[in-house]
C-alpha cells in the first residue's frame, strides 16, 4: 500500500471514529497532495518520495504556524496547529539523529571536496537526496555551514 493509500484509509476511520483532528488534518494533506499532482502542465500521480516531501512541508508549515500563533498569544490555536504537525510527522521517515546527520556531512563533504563555506551548495547538492523527509532543512543548512566554517 503506498503513501497516499494510506492515508486515504487511515481518513475513512479517522471518519468512522469521529476524530475531528485527525480527519481534518488528513483532508488538507490529501488536498496539497492533489495540489501537487495537478500543479504544471500535465496531472501526474505522485511517487511516495514525492508524497514525502508535500508531508514535510506540511508539517513545517504547522510548525511555524503554531510559532506566529504562540507569539500572538493565541495559545488555543497554536495548540491545534501543533497537534496537527505532530500527526503529519507520523508519516514522515523516522528523524535522523545528530550524530547520523553529522556523518552524512562529513561524508558528503569528504566526497564533493568542499574546503569552506563557499562550497556549501557542493554539499548540499549530495546531501539533499539522502536526507529528504528524514531531517529539517534548515537544521542541515546550519550544521553544513558550521562544519565548512571549521
Amino acid at each position: 500500500m503506498g503513501l497516499k493509500e494510506k492515508l486515504q484509509s487511515d481518513l475513512t476511520d479517522a471518519i468512522r471514529s469521529r476524530d475531528e483532528l485527525k480527519s481534518g488534518t488528513i483532508r488538507m494533506v490529501l488536498s496539497a497532495i492533489t495540489n501537487e499532482e495537478v500543479a504544471g502542465k500535465e496531472a501526474r500521480v505522485l511517487s511516495d518520495e514525492e508524497i514525502i516531501t508535500v508531508l514535510s512541508r506540511e508539517a513545517k508549515k504547522r510548525r511555524e504556524a503554531a510559532d506566529a500563533f504562540a507569539d500572538a498569544g493565541r495559545a488555543d490555536k497554536a495548540e491545534q496547529e501543533k497537534l496537527e504537525g505532530e500527526f503529519i510527522t507520523t508519516y514522515l521517515p523516522a528523524q535522523l539523529s545528530d550524530a547520523e546527520l553529522d556523518a552524512l556531512i562529513a561524508e558528503a563533504i569528504s566526497s564533493t571536496g568542499a574546503a569552506g563555506p563557499a562550497d556549501m551548495g557542493k554539499v548540499m547538492g549530495v546531501l539533499k537526496p539522502k536526507i529528504a523527509g528524514k531531517a529539517d532543512g534548515g537544521k542541515v543548512s546550519s550544521a553544513v555551514k558550521a562544519a565548512l566554517a571549521k
